[in-house]
């Protein structure tokens, strides 16, 4: 057997896929009548000032609605991971730049082929007094590798041969890969991929092996958890934890201020001057956390010219759009996701402007005053502004870009079939796993409909190549050829803020779906 990435223990202060973001304008009427909305007032009651009692921490995220679950493989948005890291947990954990660190797995290693992985586990329990054995591992990677439950991770779990795989010991287990991949580690950290105990199917009051031990929760509504003293890694140093629902971001906004919450997820825009005008609060910045992206469906007219892939590349000014449409709290992009990950090709040149280049694309295309809708949504707040300034730019190379704003409840499933052009964003994965489910010919959530056999064939040798770098050498190769022709547009990165406020300790900046990022158990108060 050969010893693969055995990483140190994550870091102590610290999900994916951030589901596509629920970012919400600040209104400018927000106050009491938003907060009202939001149900935090009606929550509150009797509470002490600063988010409640003094050993009750109290979250706000936008709420996904009656249709929430705590089951913990179905996890597609912010406040789902939240609730998932409280009360679940992962064999691994993604570091910030997505490398993989150990969580209730002890150590991974695989054979020579890439093709079977011994994984070992700590000594662990769960919230009941079970320990944590190989038996609800292998039962929770077959419940997330089936497509009907719906996990983010579902794709990368199918790679398991299931068959062929076992627990060889109540800590031990023996994974078996269909094909060689030594990128795999990465799976045991993925959005999705939460350990439960071995036949659980009804999460109405669920047992997990987190920090936190569930209490009550609401669909669409207000969780509530306590702290768990048998924890493995050490019990939280808060005896409760809220996460409470707050759709606006005037809400999230106006409960931190008011200090009926100590955390507020997601903030954008006028919302971040605002905090750092107010002054008594803090700001938990991650640089270029959110892959901000046009999709260009290369697999229809008009863009099945890669001249026209090309002039919209050239055409659009991205130091412009960072400026207007994040107000400036973003980074250019480079039509590449994961910038400053592990895996993301270094010293890469940037793409500059040339509208000189793209109206003669464009012209030769025989595409001058061509008319192209681009969809969007109210879903991030940077899309609305970039779609008016994209318009203008891409009129100086002769196209003639037109919004088609949907509605957010139905966006991402809308796209998935309809338009030529939209926008999208990811937050943080690990580049490899990005690559296999959005960018891989075939792939369910290539919504380009890129295919490129001398892609995909890089893709395959960089997951069976056993050196770290002479893989990652095949990853970068793999993705300067699905730069120019993937019609994967990233135009930039912006940054994901949260808020604390002035009693809180234990949080630091770090990027969804990292191991840092809500960790709510390392959290004091006052």
């Amino acid at each position: 057997m050969t010893t693969h990435a055995r990483t140190e223990p994550p870091r102590r202060p610290e999900l994916g896929n951030r589901a596509e973001p629920g970012r919400r304008s600040v209104l400018a009427a927000g106050g009491a009548l938003a907060l009202a909305a939001s149900g935090l007032l009606a929550g509150c009651g009797g509470d002490s000032k600063d988010g409640g009692g003094g050993d009750r921490f109290r979250a706000a995220f936008t709420a996904g609605g009656s249709q929430e679950t705590l089951d913990p493989h179905v996890a597609p948005n912010f406040v789902d991971q939240a609730r998932a890291k409280a009360l679940y947990d992962t064999l691994g954990t993604y570091a910030d730049d997505m490398s993989v660190r150990a969580r209730l797995a002890e150590s991974w290693e695989s054979d020579t082929s890439g093709t079977r992985w011994r994984i070992r586990l700590r000594t662990a329990a769960f919230h009941d007094g079970a320990p944590v054995t190989a038996k609800d591992v292998l039962y929770s990677y077959r419940r997330a590798a089936d497509p009907a439950t719906g996990s983010p991770s579902q794709v990368l779990l199918s790679a398991i041969d299931f068959d062929a795989s076992r627990a060889d010991g109540e800590r031990s287990l023996v994974l078996v890969l269909k094909a060689p991949d030594f990128e795999f580690p990465t799976v045991l950290a993925g959005p999705g991929t939460e350990i439960i105990p071995d036949g659980t199917k009804d999460f109405r009051e669920p047992v997990g092996s987190g920090p936190f031990t569930y209490v009550s929760f609401t669909p669409g509504g207000t969780a509530r958890y306590r702290r768990w003293a048998d924890h493995w890694d050490g019990a939280p140093h808060i005896a409760e934890l809220e996460i409470v629902p707050a759709n606006e971001e005037s809400a999230r906004l106006n409960a931190l201020l008011s200090g009926q919450v100590h955390y507020t997820a997601d903030m954008a825009g006028a919302s971040v001057e605002r905090l750092k005008k107010e002054g008594s609060t803090r700001l938990l910045t991650a640089r270029r956390a959110t892959a901000q992206q046009l999709l260009l469906r290369i697999g229809r007219k008009p863009f099945d010219d890669p001249r026209l892939v090309r002039a919209v590349q050239l055409g659009i000014d991205r130091e412009a759009l960072v400026r207007v449409a994040l107000a400036g709290h973003g980074e250019v992009g480079n039509d590449l996701f994961g910038m400053g990950l592990r895996g993301y090709p270094k010293d890469l040149a940037p793409r500059e402007r040339d509208v000189d280049e793209a109206r003669k694309l464009v012209k030769e295309a025989g595409a001058r005053g061509l008319r192209i809708t681009v969809e969007t949504s109210s879903v991030d707040a940077a899309w609305e502004p970039a779609a008016d300034l994209m318009a203008r730019q891409l009129a100086e190379v002769g196209l003639k870009l037109t919004a088609n704003t949907r509605a957010s409840s139905t966006y991402f499933s809308a796209i998935k079939t309809k338009g030529v052009a939209a926008y999208n964003t990811t937050s943080t994965l690990p580049v490899s796993d990005f690559l296999q489910q959005r960018v891989r010919g075939g792939a369910a959530r290539n919504q380009t409909q890129y295919a490129s056999k001398e892609f995909d064939a890089l893709l395959d040798r960089a997951r069976t190549t056993r050196d770290e770098q002479d893989r990652l050498a095949l990853l970068t190769r793999a993705q300067k050829i699905a730069r120019d022709g993937s019609g994967l547009l990233v135009w930039a990165f912006s940054d994901a803020n949260d808020a604390i406020g002035p009693s809180v300790e234990g949080l630091r900046a770090a990027p969804p779906n990292s191991h840092d990022w809500a960790r709510f158990d390392r959290v004091r108060v006052g």
